[in-house]
């Protein structure tokens, strides 16, 4: 799949809803008038109060060491330049690098002892998603209808399940999709064997940018609501008076065109996705960059009812540290990174959202406990550090340890399955009764983990 098709939304059908007079094209979305009938809702029971999903992914990987996982007794190869601090939870203590984070500790839970067996990005980024292992292990590969879909992608189905219709996207990833390079993007993230109803909408646009604007979630100035709601009346009547086309495409058709309608009749996305309505204090509250205004998009965004939101900080594997890891930390990565993710928790908890919007912090594995000889950390998926906040999650507390030097498990080992587990229950779901068809037909388990019954 080339970066140009990461919409979901070919030519063809482009091409399709121009010919039906309605100039919707470009959307790449799914709001989700049509899906409510297709399957009864989905029972609700999980410990959690979350509705939305906040996940901030370092791609490229961040060093767990060097930020959420001091390692001060061991030896200088291993526990490099950065000393720990204490934070305002007794006992828990973060990299120097995060002072911002320390103070507000209270608020977070960390989950020390994640691990998988990836060493790849892509392949890493997909197990790190999808809570599964992809079939092989390695950078080089791209998205099919084969893939299964991620945590992301599978929210925004159950949700749709659900009846979901917002008038927003159930699923959002800014600024940029999860990949390696605009040459291998990364499986799962988007509809996989669920279908292209079920993509994203990938913002593919730096909201930081002075021009920025995403595209088509309004009425045209030449069209008003009610000659849109003629045309759409026009379009049935058309539909109703012709051979029906019946096919998998054209199903696929007139939900998209619903969808499109929905979009644009509501005007919630086009109000969500406008950062101009921020007031500039808050703006530079978060950060005048990509990272900060995605994490405003993304506040934006569940403010409106979006219910997975993925912020990737990157472009591409922006955190691999392979070369002079502790400058690149210091001087560039760390700084911006924290300065949005405690804007954006404070800005919830201050709006009363926390509660109902959990956050999720991680990469795709975690780097190397040995500083190699070009003063990097290399890729390492045997031990690494997720944070969550939020949407019931009692924070204060680490669960789980890593060794003496961070490589691996010490004690609560935990798999990536088990944070979708706990996403899951977050959000009210029985992870144990819900399952899915892979594109063979075999049922899947929503997730092969349980959840985190310690964080709630």
């Amino acid at each position: 799949m080339k970066p140009s098709d990461l919409s979901g939304l070919p030519l063809t059908r482009r091409q399709m809803l121009k010919a039906g007079g309605m100039g919707l094209a470009g959307l790449g979305w799914n709001p989700l008038a049509a899906l409510s009938a297709l399957a009864p809702p989905v029972t609700r029971i999980g410990p959690g109060k979350a509705k939305s999903v906040i996940l901030i992914f370092n791609g490229g990987a961040p060093s767990h060491i060097d930020l959420w996982d001091p390692k001060p007794d061991a030896t200088a190869e291993v526990r490099g330049i950065f000393s720990p601090i204490k934070t305002d939870v007794p006992g828990i203590h973060i990299s120097e690098l995060l002072p911002n984070m320390a103070k507000r500790m209270r608020k977070v839970a960390l989950v020390r002892s994640v691990h998988h067996e990836h060493t790849s990005h892509n392949s890493g980024m997909y197990w790190a998603t999808a809570g599964r292992p992809y079939r092989i292990d390695s950078t080089l590969i791209n998205p099919s209808r084969t893939d299964l879909p991620g945590v992301g992608t599978l929210v925004g189905w159950l949700a749709q399940r659900d009846g979901f219709s917002r008038g927003v996207p159930p699923y959002v990833i800014t600024p940029f999709p999860h990949c390696d390079s605009s040459a291998y993007i990364t499986p799962g993230q988007f509809g996989g064997c669920l279908g292209a109803r079920f993509d994203p909408f990938v913002l593919n646009a730096d909201p930081n940018a002075k021009d920025f604007k995403v595209r088509n979630l309004a009425l045209d100035s030449s069209l008003s609501a009610d000659r849109l709601e003629d045309r759409l009346g026009l379009l049935h009547e058309l539909g109703e008076h012709s051979a029906p086309l019946v096919s998998p495409q054209m199903a696929e058709l007139d939900i998209f065109t619903q969808q499109a309608a929905s979009i644009l009749q509501s005007g919630k996305a086009a109000e969500a996705f406008d950062l101009s309505k921020e007031p500039d204090s808050v703006r530079e509250r978060y950060g005048r960059h990509s990272w900060g205004q995605s994490h405003l998009l993304a506040r934006r965004l569940v403010e409106a009812g979006t219910r997975f939101v993925t912020t990737v900080n990157g472009p591409s594997i922006r955190w691999d540290t392979h070369k002079d890891n502790f400058n690149t930390l210091k001087g560039k990565l760390v700084p911006p990174m924290e300065q949005a993710f405690a804007a954006l928790l404070d800005d919830l908890d201050e709006r009363g959202l926390l509660d109902t919007t959990l956050l999720v912090w991680m990469g795709e594995f975690g780097r190397t406990p040995k500083i190699n000889v070009d003063a990097g950390r290399d890729h390492w998926p045997g031990c690494y550090t997720v944070l969550l906040a939020g949407g019931g999650i009692r924070g204060g507390q680490v669960v789980g340890a890593s060794d003496s030097i961070g490589a691996y498990p010490k004690d609560r080992p935990t798999t990536p399955a088990e944070i979708h587990a706990t996403m899951y229950a977050a959000l009210g779901y029985d992870v144990h009764s819900i399952s899915y068809q892979s594109s063979d037909g075999r049922p899947i388990a929503l997730t092969e983990g349980a959840p985190i019954n310690e964080l709630f």
